[in-house]
């Protein structure tokens, strides 16, 4: 067993090694000729900022040593950001290290200190734009909210995140009525097009053919935009607390639908270019040409003004 620790720019190395004699490799890092490898058991990487203040690192097992790529099985990685840190563990992927990218593939888990959790088959880590992005389905948890949906990217501590398509997100909502605090209200939107979260503004848009269905009944639109309330900000506006992001997501102030909205309560349907929803009121506002189609088994009795 061969123990190596050598300092590379802002990178240090430290390995356990079984070490096959190669060309390819020297000591420092530096390739040479030849395209012979070192396989290893242990493999321990880490960036530093300009203070010394440890940035990121990553650990994995058995890597087949590359000249600019470096296989990894068993990855852990973590990022330390200013207000949160960032795990990822994957079964396999590989770091680049001319490009500082990390590429995370099979049973890809990240989580945050601010209780954020991204599950997907494979992930790419930009490392110096502190990028994270897939093409693949991804399963986004925090707090109340559940996000799926088709392709992502976003930064790593997952405040602020796109989705390309195929997007639901399911919100456990406290109920707004004293009569219904039995239990919480289910509530689903679903949208063809992106989404854009974005945790420190409290507000998600919804893109193309979006739809929202909770226990009262269905609004449906071309765009949505939902914002949130912090947690124990009850009387807040959906913009304060705006550093409070652990508490992000817990409760739903207002939905703004524009473009061919159609709401539908039971056999009830209005039609407007505008709806506003407010959560705490559970009410629904109408504004640019509404129309209103009622059906009534019992006919109108009160005369008809104009």
């Amino acid at each position: 067993m061969i123990f190596k620790s050598f300092l590379c720019g802002t990178l240090i190395f430290m390995t356990a090694c079984s070490v096959t004699s190669v060309p390819g490799w020297c000591a420092d890092g530096a390739s040479a000729s030849g395209a012979e490898k070192q396989e290893m058991s242990d493999f321990s990487l880490s960036g530093f900022g300009d203070k010394g203040k440890k940035s990121w690192d990553i650990t994995g097992k058995s890597a087949d040593i590359g000249t600019e790529v470096i296989k990894l099985n068993d990855i852990v990685s973590n990022f330390y950001g200013a207000q949160d840190n960032v795990r990822l563990t994957a079964e396999n992927g590989d770091f680049n290290r001319r490009e500082g990218n990390i590429h995370l593939q099979d049973d890809v888990v990240m989580t945050t200190t601010s209780g954020a959790r991204m599950t997907t088959d494979a992930l790419d880590w930009d490392r110096k734009q502190q990028i994270v992005q897939t093409d693949r389905a991804v399963k986004v948890e925090k707090s109340n909210m559940v996000i799926t949906g088709q392709g992502a990217k976003g930064f790593p501590d997952l405040n602020k995140l796109n989705l390309d398509k195929d997007v639901r997100v399911g919100i456990d909502e406290a109920p707004a009525t004293e009569a219904a605090k039995k239990g919480l209200q289910k509530i689903v939107i679903t949208c063809d097009g992106s989404l854009q979260v974005d945790y420190k503004k409290n507000i998600a848009t919804f893109n193309d053919n979006v739809r929202v269905v909770t226990a009262d009944g269905v609004i449906t639109g071309d765009q949505m935009e939902l914002f949130f309330k912090s947690q124990g900000a009850a009387d807040a506006s959906p913009r304060d607390n705006l550093d409070d992001i652990s508490a992000a997501g817990s409760k739903i102030d207002r939905i703004l639908a524009r473009g061919n909205v159609t709401i539908t309560r039971g056999p009830n349907i209005s039609h407007s270019d505008e709806a506003t929803y407010s959560a705490m009121e559970n009410k629904i506002t109408l504004s640019g040409r509404p129309k209103l189609i009622i059906y009534s088994s019992e006919g109108l009795n009160a005369p008809v003004r104009n």
